[in-house]
């Protein structure tokens, strides 16, 4: 049976793209995930998740990874559908897999409520979605790798042009003081970043 998990990285982030990655293995060789130390990316170091990574990609039947930049962010927010918008793109990831059972980490306060709108958009095998799973399923952990992984290196190339961008979340004071040097100088924000973060608005003079 190939089984598919399902993650995203950098939902909080007010930098750079929110990423959804899966991956599909065979349900027998799921132990193998735990056995080589598979488990929640927020939980590793970055050069763990990069040796994991490689050994991630040849072990699974196959992965895939999608990205949503920030303007498409920014639309969805503005109409309350930041939850839906995952759900399309884990939908997207799903199908692209094809597995006979899925399990996915919901950003739903109601994962049943998540599960049942990924499953009309992607109406291939059963999904099971929960809080946590990428610390519950060794696939959704997988998942969690390989979407933060690819999310680094995006904010690696967005690094070596622009200096200062920190860790890219508005809790980081060198993010925000990143963005609000740039606004203060080009009188908007540059186009990897969110303009619908609270913060940002804030900076921007947007109520």
């Amino acid at each position: 049976m190939l089984v598919c998990g399902v993650d995203d990285a950098g939902r909080g982030s007010v930098i750079g793209p929110l990423v959804i990655a899966g991956i599909s293995i065979e349900h027998k060789k799921i132990k193998y995930l735990s056995e080589i130390g598979v488990k929640d990316s927020k939980q590793l170091t970055p050069l763990s998740r990069e040796k994991l990574y490689k050994k991630i990609i040849s072990l699974v039947e196959n992965y895939y990874v999608a990205k949503i930049p920030p303007m498409t962010i920014d639309k969805t927010v503005s109409k309350n559908g930041l939850n839906q918008l995952e759900a399309k793109y884990m939908a997207k990831v799903i199908r692209q897999l094809k597995p006979e059972f899925t399990y996915v980490d919901s950003c739903d306060v109601n994962p049943k409520r998540f599960g049942l709108h990924i499953s009309k958009l992607a109406p291939i095998g059963k999904i099971h979605s929960s809080h946590h799973a990428d610390s519950k399923y060794p696939v959704v952990s997988a998942a969690s790798i390989i979407a933060k992984v690819n999310r680094d290196k995006v904010l690696a190339r967005l690094r070596k042009t622009h200096h200062g961008i920190g860790s890219g979340y508005p809790s980081d004071s060198k993010t925000m003081e990143f963005i609000k040097t740039w606004v203060s100088k080009n009188g908007t924000t540059p186009i990897f970043v969110r303009k619908s973060w609270k913060p940002v608005k804030i900076l921007l003079g947007i109520t």
